[in-house]
């Protein structure tokens, strides 16, 4: 019998539904079941066969036994060490690496450090730093965000040097990012099951979170060629960051998806928000393949960093023929939310209305409401979106030092 763990935050419609729905499958030869931890032994027996992690990343007693499972065997949706080594600023360099479009971006140093680390301990720093080339390079308005941050937390839009050095300030020990803002005509975001299976969804960052707005059922929303390159962008994206579950999210302007976020492994999942059809499909779809991932078998783990990025299997999708992958991006239509199968090979077709939206959006069970320690509404970032911000007034000499002063 295989048993299947599922880890969760605050969220219930998604993995309620994956648990019944393996249990249906299942027969009794295959159960699915909440977790429950406690002290974790470092020596002591896998419990489970494959988990899917919903939570993690904002705990990291979770995240540790995650490890210590993977290296007993036990399959981890998703790989907790391709997810302990992620950050978003990696992942906008490695896309770049993949031919995918990607906004301008550059790393800022942290504003303040923590306690212990003294002046000799930067010396290394550029100082003070090039403001004013940042921003040619960049270009205004632009994204101040988080390197490794989500669901609105920290992000706000800036229209001046002034405005930047004003919120730069307000970081904190945050390391952040400044990215170039892609005015787009279309946005989408994309589910991504087993670094294969795609669906393509319209998308309105623009709307509030839980208003059953934000995500689109228009199948017509892109056109055949641009759905094609989206599709393709989404299956290189995941693939090189080992990731089974994601969602990449697309700024499209003149004809270019512009890969914003694609570092969301616990992506949003409820019914309130994504709706009954998206939800049936990620459910589905997530439901096959954990069933495909424990029928494949495994060799006894490698004790290598490496091995366990990679654990060895003979996976038959790692050859799927150029048809059958073509037949696995989908656009959303009434056949597809509970056969996700019966679109394949589809051609997709359809023109898009104009939209304009922020970078980032609230949607990951990982990252916002759904989860643990998450806000459930936009914050300063959608504000800025919407209104003009008045500039804050502050000479060149005040830049920030983007270092702080701490004592020994």
């Amino acid at each position: 019998m295989n048993r299947v763990g599922i880890l969760v935050g605050r969220e219930k419609t998604f993995p309620d539904a994956l648990i019944n729905a393996i249990n249906e499958r299942g027969k009794g030869e295959t159960i699915a079941e909440f977790i429950k931890l406690g002290g974790i032994r470092h020596d002591a027996p896998p419990q489970y066969d494959l988990v899917v992690d919903r939570i993690s990343h904002e705990v990291p007693f979770y995240r540790a036994t995650l490890k210590r499972l993977a290296l007993e065997g036990t399959v981890i949706i998703n790989n907790p060490f391709w997810w302990s080594a992620d950050d978003k600023f990696f992942n906008f360099s490695l896309a770049q690496k993949l031919g995918v479009a990607v906004p301008k971006t550059v790393l800022l140093p942290q504003k303040d450090y923590i306690s212990g680390i003294v002046t000799e301990s930067l010396r290394n720093l550029e100082f003070p730093l090039d403001w004013q080339g940042i921003i040619d390079y960049v270009g205004l308005p632009a994204i101040l965000k988080p390197f490794d941050g989500g669901g609105w937390k920290n992000v706000s839009r800036v229209n001046s040097l002034e405005e930047l050095w004003s919120e730069y300030d307000a970081t904190g020990t945050l390391c952040m990012t400044l990215q170039e803002f892609i005015d787009f005509d279309q946005f989408v975001r994309c589910y991504c099951v087993g670094q294969q299976e795609v669906m393509i969804m319209a998308y309105d960052p623009r709307k509030p979170y839980l208003s059953g707005e934000q995500y689109i059922h228009n199948p017509d929303y892109l056109a055949p060629k641009l759905a094609e390159r989206v599709t393709k962008d989404v299956r290189t994206l995941c693939t090189a960051l080992g990731y089974d579950l994601n969602t990449v999210e697309f700024a499209i302007k003149d004809n270019i998806p512009y890969a914003i976020d694609f570092m969301n492994p616990a992506p949003d999942a409820e019914l309130a928000s994504v709706g009954e059809f998206y939800h049936n499909w990620i459910v589905s779809a997530m439901t096959d393949l954990i069933f495909k991932r424990l029928a494949e078998p495994r060799s006894h783990p490698r004790y290598r960093w490496d091995a366990l990025l990679n654990p060895e299997t003979t996976r038959a999708s790692a050859t799927v023929s150029g048809t059958e992958q073509e037949g696995r991006a989908l656009l959303p239509n009434a056949d597809t939310a509970t056969k996700p199968t019966a679109a394949a090979g589809k051609t997709h077709k359809a023109k898009a209305n104009a939209a304009s939206a922020t970078f980032e959006n609230p949607g990951d069970a990982g990252t916002n409401a759904q989860t643990d320690g998450a806000a459930p509404r936009a914050t300063r970032r959608a504000k800025a979106e919407t209104t003009s911000k008045t500039p804050v007034r502050k000479s060149p000499k005040n830049a920030p030092t983007h270092r702080s002063k701490p004592t020994v």
